[in-house]
């Protein structure tokens, strides 16, 4: 459908409930009605369109009447001008059409209305900002006087989302005050309702998004922890699916992998259940933190990512979990060359794939050393593809963290392990908790055998043999450990 199609085709045919009374009027209404699908009809000449829409107008004022064909056609005249980018005619056919809004059409008429003009403004990007502005703007007056608080809010809302696409945070900032103060509980204490409890969740999703392209963790956290805290609210699953979502990536950034993935799993499942295409974006976060957290399980194994495991736009991360769960850093490689528009392109993954890379070389040197007493860095270089200075980087890490025993001689450039020191540290330690148990057993006999056979020596008794609680034999059985041991 062409856009000047799409623009005709609109709400303006729904029966929005009128009732009409009287044969005569009844013939004026299929008149005016005839007048007004005769001016759609002209789309295509622009002026003429305007001019029939215009006599519709007229006529009503004339008859000292606001009604609904009369507001149809307003609509239509400020969509049409917007589009011909005459913005000053558009505006001041909305300020008409708004004065209808008062008892010319139904108030669902009117909001259904009033939200799609917004909508039409906001997705003009070649707008300037003051122009925007002056929608809302009498907008915003118009609603305040008609005293419809649910619109105006909702109209509020508009205009934050709009301020976030565009990054004027100053701008949003002054509305999300004004946001904030319609959600709050009432004087007496009272909790919110559900509708503001939603509201308030809404609100808090503009804000998540915004502390986290602002990136202020500090503010972002404070922000989430309360939206998790919102009882009184039925919102919609994709209002959750953002909050979790920038959950997700506000982990990321603490390198807290493991809530990472719980954050971005439930921002699926929600993202899942609104039909959202945003889904399959997370799920390529889920997949990223689920790798970054070294994890064994797939994350494809669980019901609900299941069914995407094929979709063309997560196979290349299919193929990408495969390839670490069998530490095959070259086919990694070679999966991130050949998908760069899948996976590369999304910055927000491109952030953290040298910290996959960087992982998978971990674990693939950590192998190939194991048969090896020394070996030389600018070989391991050379098989992983990466300068020197990268392998020495990994190699440092890894001694730091306990994981290998060794140094690296910087003169040859070579890694030198040492094999048997971890060995000869465990053995000895062994050794020495068995000799410990063994001195305290002997203890526990010779005191058993000074109370149990002393009284047999008095009377001339047969006591235990004498040798047999002497320290001969008790050592000859550590010998023989130590000598079992070495």
């Amino acid at each position: 459908m062409s856009d000047d199609e799409d623009f005709m085709m609109d709400e303006d045919d729904e029966d929005y409930g009128f009732e009409y009374e009287g044969s005569d009027n009844e013939e004026d209404i299929v008149d005016v009605e005839n007048d007004y699908y005769n001016a759609k009809s002209q789309r295509d000449t622009p002026d003429l369109a305007l001019a029939s829409f215009q006599k519709i107008v007229d006529n009503e004022a004339s008859a000292g009447e606001q009604g609904e064909f009369g507001f149809k056609a307003l609509k239509q005249m400020t969509k049409l001008t917007f589009r011909l980018e005459r913005y000053d005619d558009a505006l001041s056919y909305y300020k008409t059409l708004l004065t209808y809004t008062k008892k010319g059409v139904t108030r669902n008429m009117a909001e259904k209305s009033i939200n799609g003009i917004l909508d039409y403004v906001s997705a003009e990007h070649g707008l300037e900002t003051v122009k925007m502005q002056e929608f809302y703007g009498v907008t915003m007056s118009a609603l305040e006087e008609a005293k419809n608080e649910r619109l105006s809010t909702k109209t509020n809302l508009k205009l934050a989302k709009l301020w976030l696409d565009r990054k004027e945070y100053t701008r949003l900032n002054k509305i999300l005050k004004e946001l904030h103060a319609s959600c709050a509980p009432t004087d007496d204490g009272a909790d919110v309702d559900s509708s503001k409890g939603t509201m308030q969740l809404e609100v808090y999703a503009i804000e998540i998004q915004m502390y986290g392209e602002m990136k202020n963790n500090k503010k972002l956290r404070e922000i989430y922890e309360k939206s998790l805290r919102v009882r009184s609210a039925i919102p919609h699953p994709r209002i959750q699916g953002v909050i979790r979502e920038c959950g997700g990536k506000m982990y990321m950034s603490e390198r807290n992998w493991s809530q990472a993935q719980i954050d971005f799993f439930e921002s699926f499942k929600c993202y899942d259940e609104a039909g959202s295409p945003q889904r399959i974006q997370v799920l390529k976060y889920l997949v990223l933190a689920h790798m970054l957290m070294d994890s064994e399980i797939n994350p494809f194994d669980s019901q609900e990512t299941k069914p995407y495991k094929n979709d063309p736009e997560i196979m290349a991360m299919t193929n990408l979990v495969s390839a670490y769960q069998g530490r095959d850093v070259h086919e990694a490689e070679r999966i991130l060359r050949n998908n760069r528009s899948t996976i590369m392109d999304d910055p927000f993954i491109r952030g953290y794939i040298d910290e996959v890379l960087r992982s998978l070389r971990t674990q693939w040197i950590l192998e190939i050393i194991k048969p090896y007493t020394r070996i030389e860095i600018a070989y391991l270089a050379r098989q992983l593809s990466i300068p020197s200075e990268s392998v020495e980087a990994i190699l440092v890490s890894l001694i730091l963290d306990d994981k290998i025993q060794g140094r690296i001689d910087q003169v040859t450039q070579r890694l030198e392990l040492v094999r048997h020191k971890a060995v000869e540290v465990r053995r000895y330690a062994s050794l020495e908790r068995w000799t410990t148990q063994l001195v305290n057993l002997q203890n526990v006999m010779i005191n058993k055998s000074a109370q149990i056979g002393g009284p047999d020596r008095q009377m001339g008794g047969v006591g235990p043999p004498g040798g047999m609680m002497g320290s001969g034999p008790m050592m000859s059985v550590g010998g023989s450990g130590a000598d079992m041991w070495a």
